[in-house]
């Protein structure tokens, strides 16, 4: 299997779990040097994608950590296909790439008005407060433990410093982000993409 990916976006989320579930996979960078070939790959452009076999590729980051968690049962990384856990995983995933990922791809702009920045800050801060309540009571979003969700959150609750939001109002986050990014696969992905922990988080 090739993984495409682009260092510290949304492609290091399937990353953590192909190394989570012990699975070995290529890594292709996509760049600026690459991006018009990699059309042929995903007529998107965007990563991740995940080649399965020559001409089998899947698109989309929640559909390919799924895929990588059916490989592995073993690592638990997903909730079993059918059950209700798994459902609320389904949940989390969509929840996270549509209210927070989506949220913050704006910020990264350099066109964006300060104003529709500031609105865009402030949505994230709501769907934040709303992690932030599932985690003072948990250490993880499911009930069962880690999951793919919790690598998700995890990268994309590490823009925040990227675009001058601080995660201080949010301190069960903050020690999520510890929890998650002193795991020995988080830890891989990272080096392996040429990335270093967020300051407090190894």
């Amino acid at each position: 299997m090739k993984l495409y990916f682009t260092p510290g976006v949304c492609s290091l989320a399937p990353h953590i779990a192909l190394r989570e579930a012990g699975i070995d996979v290529q890594l292709e960078k996509v760049d600026d040097s690459n991006r018009a070939a990699y059309r042929s790959v995903n007529p998107h452009g965007y990563v991740p994608a995940l080649e399965i076999r020559p001409g089998l590729v899947l698109t989309e980051g929640p559909a390919i950590m799924q895929y990588i968690a059916d490989l592995a049962p073993q690592a638990r990384l997903a909730p079993e296909n059918g059950s209700i856990d798994r459902y609320r995983l389904q949940s989390w995933l969509n929840f996270i790439t549509t209210e927070l990922h989506k949220s913050f791809t704006p910020l990264f702009k350099p066109g964006m008005p300060a104003e529709a920045k500031t609105q865009f800050k402030d949505l994230i801060g709501q769907r934040l407060d709303y992690v932030e309540q599932r985690l003072a009571q948990h250490a993880y979003l499911l009930d069962s433990g880690f999951s793919i969700a919790d690598a998700y959150l995890f990268v994309v609750t590490g823009w925040a410093g990227f675009v001058g939001l601080s995660l201080d109002r949010w301190p069960h986050i903050v020690a999520f982000r510890k929890r998650i990014g002193a795991r020995p696969a988080v830890q891989a992905a990272m080096r392996a993409e040429g990335l270093q922990p967020p300051a407090g988080d190894a």
